[in-house]
């Protein structure tokens, strides 16, 4: 018996379950870079999974900021800057931007500035449009001088924070190293392991440490043992870790039972469409669908989970060879076969035996899951009713006070 191994578990990785309603917040000049750069930033977050804030347009044509926009900026964890040319000339951008230096120094908040085709040192120093926009606040707002203080004060802070210059960079470059930074660090705060997964963690850094991920190879990695040893969750908690490092992800869960239902070709347009985002893959031919995923993936770096496999024609109709897929590529294989995995061409070093718990960790498992223990008190006596997991009472003891 292993850890609670079922088919069913899967990480949380939402953040409304920690205290957050946002992963990231987007602030940027509508005007200025809405429909090129932070578009494309916005749906590569989207695409990866990572709840991102960004304005509806029509709310930019108003004149005073709207509560719940800074009310997002409270509940993001992470505020992506994007400082263009007129973003200071902005009214709107500013009052966001101290309020998002506010919740910096206040909340944790993690700033990550972006600088839109401009110098970083300009807006340090209030240099050009940076200068001209705020003596024009100056001269607008005398009224309230100070809130104008402490826009540029909060503009010079967040443009002294080590971010990404785009003049000497390829866009999509940035906003895939946004989103790997933004990824890593999301991973690191989630609790991806439930409290009664006994003795999960350190089979999972075994597994990670299997997956060599530092390397630029492409892996099969084998997992194998009886069933109810938690093959499965073991691979959907390493899944969920490390999904985010990939550019794609596809986890095709009890490929033994939908083969037997439904054939090779709906899983096989189900990894398809997961790594590729294509929804409407129109072939039925297994071998041709084989060969779609050969071809289209073959440059993609991406991580793969073929969970209950059982067959050898599983296996090669879903990954048939490391060619198939980009450099760096893994692909998890859980199986109760010892001998289809090496019939595959995973090395022996490759395959990883689930284990049983120790003795110490069954232990701790029967403390957490075989009993459970209801105290009533009053008049000077307490009740410790111990409960089976059925329900089913056992050891009733009676202590006076």
């Amino acid at each position: 018996m292993a850890f609670m191994g079922t088919k069913s578990a899967s990480s949380s990785s939402s953040s409304t379950t920690s205290g957050f309603k946002y992963d990231v917040f987007l602030s940027f000049r509508g005007s200025d870079t809405r429909k090129n750069f932070t578009d494309h930033l916005y749906a590569a977050l989207n695409q990866k999974g990572i709840f991102t804030f960004r304005d509806d347009e029509k709310l930019e044509r108003g004149t005073f900021i709207a509560p719940e926009l800074l009310r997002a900026i409270e509940e993001s964890r992470f505020a992506v800057v994007i400082i263009s040319q007129d973003y200071a000339s902005s009214r709107w951008c500013l009052v966001e931007l101290a309020k998002i230096v506010e919740c910096m120094k206040k909340m944790r908040l993690i700033v990550l500035p972006v600088f839109h085709y401009i110098d970083p040192s300009d807006v340090r120093n209030l240099r050009k449009t940076f200068g001209e926009a705020f003596a024009k606040h100056e001269e607008r707002y005398q009224d309230k001088i100070e809130e104008v203080h402490g826009w540029k004060a909060a503009l010079v802070e967040v443009a002294s924070i080590a971010g990404w210059d785009l003049q000497d960079k390829h866009e999509a470059n940035v906003v895939e190293e946004i989103v790997r930074k933004i990824s890593d660090k999301l991973i690191s705060t989630y609790s991806i392991v439930h409290k009664d997964f006994v003795g999960i963690n350190s089979r999972m850094e075994e597994l990670v440490n299997l997956l060599g991920m530092g390397l630029n190879d492409v892996r099969f990695i084998g997992i194998w043992g009886m069933g109810g040893l938690g093959k499965t969750t073991l691979a959907r908690v390493v899944y969920d870790r490390l999904r985010n490092r990939f550019e794609g992800s596809s986890f095709l869960a009890n490929v033994r039972e939908e083969c037997e239902k439904h054939g090779f070709v709906p899983l096989q347009k189900q990894l398809l469409s997961d790594i590729l985002f294509e929804r409407n893959i129109n072939f039925s031919d297994v071998q041709m669908l084989s060969n779609m995923i050969e071809k289209r993936l073959c440059y993609k770096r991406v991580l793969i989970v073929l969970d209950d496999v059982d067959q050898l024609d599983q296996l090669e109709a879903l990954a048939g060879e490391r060619v198939w897929f980009g450099l760096g590529s893994r692909v998890i294989i859980t199986t109760r076969d010892q001998h289809l995995l090496i019939k595959h061409d995973v090395a022996e070093a490759e395959i990883y035996k689930a284990k049983e718990l120790n003795s110490d960790e069954a232990l701790q498992l029967f403390r957490l899951r075989l009993f459970w223990v209801k105290t009533i008190s009053g008049n000077g006596f307490r009740i410790f009713l111990v409960f089976g997991c059925a329900g089913k009472l056992h050891f009733p003891e009676i202590i006076f006070s």
